[in-house]
């Protein structure tokens, strides 16, 4: 079986890349072969024993970590300000990665970044059935956590801790979601049903190490999934179970895949391999090659029958030697703690990077939605707009009712003969036809309406089948009725028609009113010349073309004629434009009301003013930070705290245990292939074969 390479522990505290540093040999401290961990009474030793003076308690904080903390906390800020609500191509990937991120801050980077003296976190994380709960209290030598008979089997996670520590996990330092229990687990109560991880404290357990007993990571029930995952994203290690009959399972090597790409240390345990079968471990060694943790060692756990619940102590002692030495070494939980916590940085440097990509995709799937409803509702007010000033709408009930009011016969005749003052047939006209001037402004009002409720109508239709075809804009449909026109819009339309038609009436009132002898002379035919000035609004914007004559079939000439008779001109071209931009300002009021149906929709959500920049600024202050605290950690040989009680600790059941006559061991490869967990961790050479382990000034 393969286990942490028994050559010296180099320097900690090594380059971020995982390279050779120039420290000091202050620096360097041996956690040696298990056993070398251990004092005569087997218990774990705290450095600080041997050597107080070791340079093993630094300063109480790194110059350069309140600086990453502050990066830290704007980046945060960033991140949970964002939401990704519109469905666009892998969004439900981006969430889960915004989730994993605002975690990781929680769960992890901020709590230990606050406290570097913090215990190192074991988390024992693994597939069903893998015996993790079962491999936990054969290592404590007490049944600290209750196997589950049924699956899914770990319900609520257990956190088990020196009682020096306990201070360290009652409060919401970490996963400060997670409700603290204490006392014996009884799963027949609410505990597991809810969000929440029970203590239990152990002598057994050195200070400043904590076992954590995760929920199955391939759990059939999705909430306990997430959590074994956000568990997993807690720890400064992960020990991960696995069994010969499922270490290939795809799942767990998605999360072991996952770490390798954040750099989290990892060491695997092989449970459960019988006799002859001890070559799964090779192949496991492979697919942890394959998924970049060729360097993770391996525990192998031969299986055995249980008494009282444990494993036999051969068993588990090499594992229980390796954990009670690294429990018992500061430096070695340092530089653990350093290396996870400089790759979870490196990692959420790239997770918010690429949410800031997914944020301004957001803007602009926005965007695009917004674009459609702009596309349909700008097309119908030109629609309106055409037919109100093209002609079209002198026909039918409109033509007909304003050739009653102006009549076929003698008055008609009359001004195309040019027969008398035209001024004075007006006044002749509008007191007694004026009657009739209602008739004409129903039958515009009417067909004025029937326009306005078609361009609506077209409208709402064509963006519903945009917005149905987009997936971002489908998924804010549901549960809307946005297919056709509002209910209330005839209502609307009406209402500003006839608010539109008092505009004219004004607009003649007021040039009326600047001629004194036009005003008094009109008294009783202002209304006409309102109706008139409609007619020829829906002519033109400016004066009748041939085009239009033909089309209103002379109606509009009729018009004309009349306010230019009347006010000029000049004022008649004014007036035109003036009541055609009040027309247009309705129908705008009218249509953009329409249109914010849809527009509500993404201004409710805020993507309209989502911008990826801040976050992507926030990300790279963060990246930058950590470059800058990384350095100077190097440069003052700081490795971290001595955590918990300075003095004797305790060891884990098996640790001095005499190991069993081995198989042969197919798992490991020679140190100058493979330099083990410790090398690749601490970033010195390789023993060669033969060569004394370097002691001394050679570290």
């Amino acid at each position: 079986m393969t286990h942490p390479s028994d050559d010296a522990v180099p320097p900690v505290g090594g380059a971020p890349d995982g390279g050779p540093t120039d420290a000091g040999d202050d620096r360097s401290r041996a956690i040696g072969t298990p056993d070398q961990g251990l004092d005569e009474a087997g218990h774990g030793r705290h450095v600080a024993d041997e050597d107080p003076g070791a340079g093993h308690a630094p300063a109480r904080s790194v110059q350069g970590t309140d600086e990453l903390v502050a990066a830290l906390d704007v980046l945060r800020g960033e991140l949970t300000a964002q939401r990704l609500p519109l469905v666009t191509p892998g969004v439900e990937e981006d969430r889960r990665t915004l989730a994993l991120a605002v975690d990781q801050l929680d769960d992890y980077l901020l709590p230990r970044l606050r406290s570097r003296s913090a215990p190192l976190l074991v988390v024992v994380g693994g597939s069903t059935g893998a015996g993790k709960s079962t491999l936990v209290n054969s290592v404590l030598g007490e049944r600290a956590t209750v196997p589950g008979v049924l699956r899914p089997t770990t319900r609520s996670p257990v956190l088990v801790h020196h009682p020096l520590d306990a201070r360290w996990f009652s409060t919401d330092r970490i996963l400060p979601g997670l409700a603290r229990v204490t006392g014996p687990a009884d799963h027949g109560s609410a505990e597991g049903a809810q969000r929440s991880v029970r203590l239990v404290a152990s002598e057994v357990l050195p200070p400043g190490l904590a076992l954590l007993d995760a929920p199955d990571v391939d759990s059939v029930v999705v909430e306990n999934r997430e959590l074994a995952a956000q568990l997993l994203g807690a720890a400064d290690l992960w020990l991960f179970v696995t069994t010969a009959a499922r270490y290939a399972d795809a799942v767990p090597w998605d999360l072991l895949h996952e770490a390798a790409t954040r750099r989290a240390q990892v060491a695997l345990v092989l449970d459960r391999v019988d006799p002859g079968a001890e070559a799964v471990g090779a192949d496991l060694q492979r697919l942890a090659s394959e998924n970049g943790l060729g360097d993770a060692p391996i525990f192998v756990v031969p299986e055995a029958s249980l008494v009282d619940g444990l494993l036999p102590e051969t068993a588990v002692g090499e594992i229980s030697r390796w954990l009670t030495a690294l429990g018992g070494d500061a430096g070695a939980r340092s530089a653990v703690i350093d290396a996870t916590r400089d790759g979870v940085v490196d990692d959420l440097v790239r997770r918010a990077l690429r949410l800031a990509g997914a944020v301004d995709v957001q803007h602009e799937a926005d965007d695009h939605l917004r674009s459609s409803v702009d596309a349909a509702y700008d097309d119908a007010r030109r629609t309106v707009l055409a037919a109100t000033s093209d002609g079209a709408m002198l026909r039918g009930e409109v033509l007909a009712r304003w050739q009653d009011f102006v009549g076929t016969g003698e008055f008609f005749r009359a001004v195309e003969q040019k027969v008398g003052s035209v001024r004075d047939a007006i006044g002749g006209f509008f007191r007694g036809k004026g009657r009739q001037v209602p008739g004409v402004e129903e039958a515009i009002s009417h067909g004025l309406e029937s326009v306005v409720l078609d361009a609506a109508e077209e409208a709402a239709e064509r963006t519903y089948r945009a917005w149905r075809a987009d997936p971002a804009g489908a998924a804010l449909l549901d549960g809307l009725d946005l297919s056709r026109a509002s209910a209330s819009l005839r209502t609307r339309v009406a209402e500003e028609i006839r608010g539109w038609q008092s505009d004219v009436l004004a607009l003649v009132g007021e040039q009326a009113a600047g001629r004194r002898g036009t005003a008094r002379a009109l008294s009783f035919g202002l209304n006409g010349l309102g109706v008139a000035l409609m007619i020829l609004v829906f002519a033109s914007t400016g004066g009748i073309t041939g085009a239009e004559i033909g089309i209103a079939g002379g109606t509009a000439v009729l018009a004309q004629k009349l306010l230019e008779a009347v006010f000029g001109d000049d004022a008649v071209r004014r007036l035109t434009r003036t009541a055609q931009d009040r027309l247009a300002d309705r129908v705008a009021a009218v249509l953009d009301g329409e249109a914010r149906r849809y527009t509500s929709q993404l201004d409710a959500l805020g993507t309209g003013d989502a911008t990826g920049a801040p976050l992507r600024a926030a990300a790279y202050d963060v990246r930058q930070a950590a470059r800058r605290e990384q350095k100077k950690r190097d440069r003052a040989g700081v490795t971290g705290e001595v955590s918990g009680a300075v003095g004797q600790g305790g060891a884990l059941r098996g640790a001095r245990a005499v190991p069993a006559s081995a198989p042969p061991d197919h798992t490991a490869a020679p140190v100058t292939e493979r330099p083990g967990f410790w090398r690749r961790l601490f970033g010195t050479r390789p023993v060669e074969p033969g060569e004394a382990a370097p002691t001394g000034d050679e570290r």
